[in-house]
C-alpha cells in the first residue's frame, strides 16, 4: 500500500516529464527533440519504460532494504540512548550512595577524632593531678628539709658565733666572757637581722 502511494506521487511526475518534449516542440525544434523523427518518440517510450521499470525494482527490492535498514539503524540508536539513560541513572544513583558514604565517613571520622582529643584530654588532666601531686609533696618535702637544714644551720650558727665571739673576747680581754650575756648579745644580734 505504501508502494502505490509511492506510485501515485510519481506517476504525474514522470507524466510531466515526457510532455517536456511535446511542450518544447511548439518553437522551433531542438534536434533532440524533434519528434518528427521516429526514433526519437520510441528512444522517449524506451526511456519511459526503462525509467518505470527502474522505479519499481527500487520500490519493490531496494528501498524496503533501504527502509529496513533505516529502521533497525533507529532501533539500534534507541537501545543505545536507553542504555545511556540506564547507564546515567546507575551513575547517579552511585555518585549519590558515594556522596553519601563519604559524608557519613566524615562523620564518624569527626566522632572518632572528638572521643579521641576528648579522652586525650581526660588523661592529660589525669595525668597533671597526679604530677602536681608528686610536685606537691617534693615540694612539701623539700620545704621540710630545707626549714631542717636552716634550723640546723642556724644551731649551728648560733654555735660558731657563740663560740667565735667567746674566743675573740677572750682575746682581747684576757678573760672568758659571761655565757648568758654572751648568748643574749648573740641571740639579739641574729634576730635584729632576721636569722635567729
Amino acid at each position: 500500500m505504501n508502494q502505490m502511494s509511492t506510485f501515485r506521487r510519481i506517476a504525474p511526475l514522470t507524466a510531466g516529464m515526457l510532455l517536456i518534449p511535446a511542450l518544447a516542440m511548439a518553437g522551433d525544434p531542438m534536434p533532440q527533440l524533434d519528434f518528427g523523427n521516429p526514433l526519437l518518440k520510441s528512444q522517449v517510450v524506451w526511456g519511459a519504460l526503462i525509467f518505470i521499470v527502474l522505479y519499481l525494482l527500487a520500490s519493490k527490492i531496494a528501498l524496503p532494504k533501504v527502509g529496513s535498514v533505516l529502521e533497525e539503524r533507529a532501533a539500534h540508536i534507541a537501545r543505545d540512548l536507553n542504555g545511556a539513560k540506564e547507564a546515567k541513572t546507575r551513575a547517579d544513583v552511585g555518585m549519590t550512595e558515594a556522596m553519601e558514604a563519604t559524608a557519613k565517613a566524615r562523620a564518624e571520622a569527626q566522632t572518632a577524632i572528638n572521643a579521641a582529643m576528648t579522652s586525650a584530654k581526660e588523661k592529660a588532666a589525669a595525668q597533671a593531678e597526679i604530677d602536681n601531686a608528686r610536685l606537691e609533696k617534693r615540694l612539701q618535702d623539700a620545704e621540710t628539709q630545707i626549714a631542717q637544714a636552716r634550723a640546723g644551720a642556724m644551731s649551728a650558727l648560733r654555735q660558731v658565733a657563740s663560740e667565735t665571739a667567746a674566743s675573740v673576747v677572750t682575746r682581747l680581754t684576757g678573760t672568758g666572757p659571761d655565757a648568758q650575756k654572751l648568748d643574749a648579745a648573740i641571740g639579739a644580734a641574729l634576730s635584729a637581722r632576721g636569722v635567729g
